[in-house]
């Protein structure tokens, strides 16, 4: 089945009506999207370990039996409160961990080419689907026809609220006033001055690096402004929930034309031109 989506202008109005590519027809596969999230997070993994020593520095030997305690290793000496406590073995106050973080662990997770290629496809697809967006917490209106393709004017836009004003006229305010709203608490310590970071909104995809847009970025709460070759599957579906709001230029679906789609939404297409 080859799809269509409508072309906005900057000023809101519809333009014309394009096929979207075979992209969009690949079969939504929540499990192999998930996969595929957890293989490119994989990447930012920080290894981490234990000194070997640690917990075992320490004078302590067992008493043997008779004494009507443990036989547990003690530490030696007296007059000091560390003096006959447990110490050198794992289980006990200040004593050694049990089964510590290795450092030589593999961490970076593999998953197949081909099978990577489908979870990024499928999360591209996936974006076209207003039944998964609004399920990931997006808030947009029914008359909005997903995927969003706006012209190619909005990549030389250079200020905030021009950019604002365009997600606006595309009907996202809804949205742009709940990721402002929704801030989080980062966990752990704080990051200097950015302690909370406001919810995931919508996402612009451009064509390439140096369109003036792409300056942008961030500088709406929530909003992302992101090359082609420079999304991945971790913008696509942050938290390996799918399907963000995604907003395409022309020009980024002329180049989604020359990607590859999975033998799945080929087939697809083969069957509706046979048809």
């Amino acid at each position: 089945m080859i799809l269509q989506t409508d072309v906005i202008g900057t000023d809101g109005n519809k333009l014309e009506t394009i096929d979207l590519p075979p992209i969009f027809n690949t079969p939504f596969r929540p499990e192999v999207i998930r996969k595929s999230y957890v293989n490119v997070l994989s990447h930012s993994f920080q290894t981490q370990g234990r000194y070997a020593a640690a917990g075992e520095i320490v004078s302590a030997e067992s008493r043997n039996t008779g004494l009507g305690i443990a036989r547990i290793a003690r530490a030696r000496g007296e007059g000091f409160a560390r003096a006959g406590q447990a110490a050198g073995v794992a289980g006990v106050r200040h004593g050694r961990v049990a089964h510590p973080p290795n450092s030589s662990k593999i961490i970076y997770k593999k998953i197949n080419r081909k099978e990577k290629h489908l979870g990024f496809c499928s999360a591209i697809a996936a974006t076209a689907r207003n039944d998964l967006v609004k399920k990931r917490g997006h808030l947009i209106d029914d008359s909005v026809k997903l995927p969003i393709v706006v012209s190619n004017e909005i990549e030389s836009v250079s200020k905030t609220k021009e950019l604002y004003r365009m997600l606006i006229v595309m009907g996202l305010q809804q949205d742009l006033t709940r990721s402002k709203l929704a801030y989080d608490s980062r966990p752990g310590a704080s990051n200097g001055n950015r302690k909370r970071r406001p919810g995931v909104s919508a996402m612009l995809v451009v064509r390439k690096e140096p369109s003036d847009v792409c300056k942008l970025s961030k500088s709406i709460p929530g909003v992302d402004v992101k090359p082609l070759d420079r999304i991945n599957i971790l913008d696509l579906v942050p938290g390996a929930r799918p399907a963000r709001l995604t907003i395409f230029t022309q020009n980024a679906i002329s180049e989604l034309r020359n990607v590859k789609p999975p033998f799945h939404a080929v087939h697809e297409v083969d069957s509706a031109n046979e048809q």
